[in-house]
């Protein structure tokens, strides 16, 4: 693979999922992903002729058990991480059903600032910080 290729981001959608009382849903990624064990906004990538909240809804009921309702577009990030440069497409969720499955052997965590699990994952503290922004929080988002 060339230098030009390894640059190019990979797309991913990734869903904040805000509950009435302003939690939101952290995830751990599963044993066997990079990153194994860190938290993160749950989503994954993009498959060829998908848009973002499509995207959304097929990975959150693959790996979270849930149909979502819409999925309104929020902030884009580009974040390099060793193995690869992605484009996270934040999206707010508010509304979902079913019961959540943690399909993939993951964990799941309802969190408030500053959240408590860790450690968390790189692309997701800019979310962090934005929620903190939008919600008045001043001091630490996360515990080191």
């Amino acid at each position: 693979m060339s230098a030009a290729q390894e640059r190019t981001p990979v797309d991913v959608a990734v869903g904040v999922l805000i509950e009435a009382d302003g939690r939101f849903l952290l995830t751990s990624r599963p044993v066997g992903k990079v990153y194994a064990g860190y938290w993160e906004f749950p989503g994954g990538k993009l498959e060829a002729g998908e848009t973002v909240e499509e995207a959304l809804r097929r990975e959150l009921h693959e790996e979270l058990g849930i149909t979502i309702g819409e999925a309104q577009p929020w902030q884009v990030e580009i974040v390099d991480y060793p193995h690869a440069r992605v484009r996270l497409h934040f999206c707010k969720v508010r509304r979902w059903h079913g019961e959540f499955e943690m399909r993939e052997g993951q964990s799941m965590s309802w969190q408030q600032l500053p959240v408590q699990e860790r450690p968390v994952l790189p692309g997701t503290l800019p979310v962090l910080r934005w929620l903190a922004e939008e919600r008045g929080h001043s001091g630490p988002t996360h515990r080191d």
